[in-house]
């Protein structure tokens, strides 16, 4: 049994979405950012950086959400959302998953909160260059997916590459160029929220926007 540490629409989404896809047995502890409860001393211990989501695994806390959605692959690998090691696409799942969290959530997090970076003076200057780096993450995403020959990140398979970029696109929806605006990458979202588990993750965390939007021109 694993206990989920989660709060809606943030980057616990991808954790949730894929424990439920997974059809295994786990808990829902909801953490409110709104109140500051990710800050609180007790939360801390289980997770330093005061950010959600944290995974209960055999007891023990474990953070980051593309580290947890890797361990979770591996740990039901019956579920193929990660090739196993050694085989082939390996290399590119690992790359894939390294480059959306150092590249594409930083980007993100510079976008959402601009004066982290530089402080208040800057955040416009910060906003714009974060809008640009994401573009530039969307092109190189939306020419990967042109050439693949199936319909996920990897191909043929699901793997947990698909939960990550999918919750990052999602996380566009408001900006001014949002992802589905590339063509490749509303093609893929068209398949993506078909998904019946991605479906029920909004329902369960009361999520009503995005999953139905038109993609944008």
């Amino acid at each position: 049994m694993y206990r989920l540490y989660y709060c809606p629409s943030t980057a616990s989404l991808a954790a949730h979405w894929m424990l439920i896809e997974m059809a295994v047995s786990f808990e829902l502890t909801l953490i409110d950012t709104a109140t500051g409860v990710q800050k609180s001393p007790d939360y801390l211990k289980l997770n330093p950086s005061g950010v959600v989501p944290t995974l209960i695994v055999d007891g023990a806390p474990v953070c980051e959400v593309a580290a947890i959605l890797m361990l979770l692959a591996e740990r039901h690998p019956d579920r193929g959302l990660a090739p196993a090691v050694g085989a082939p696409g390996r290399a590119a799942w690992l790359q894939w998953m390294v480059y959306l969290a150092n590249i594409a959530m930083p980007g993100f997090r510079a976008w959402f909160y601009p004066h982290e970076p530089a402080g208040e003076a800057a955040t416009e200057a910060v906003t714009a260059n974060a809008a640009a780096r994401l573009a530039a993450i969307w092109d190189r995403i939306d020419a990967h997916l042109a050439a693949q020959p199936g319909p996920y990140m990897l191909g043929e398979r699901l793997s947990t590459v698909d939960f990550l970029a999918t919750m990052l696109m999602r996380w566009s929806r408001n900006m001014p160029r949002p992802a589905t605006m590339w063509p490749n990458i509303a093609r893929y979202l068209a398949g993506m929220r078909a998904m019946p588990s991605l479906r029920e993750v909004h329902a369960r965390e009361g999520l009503t926007d995005w999953i139905d939007d038109e993609p944008r021109e």
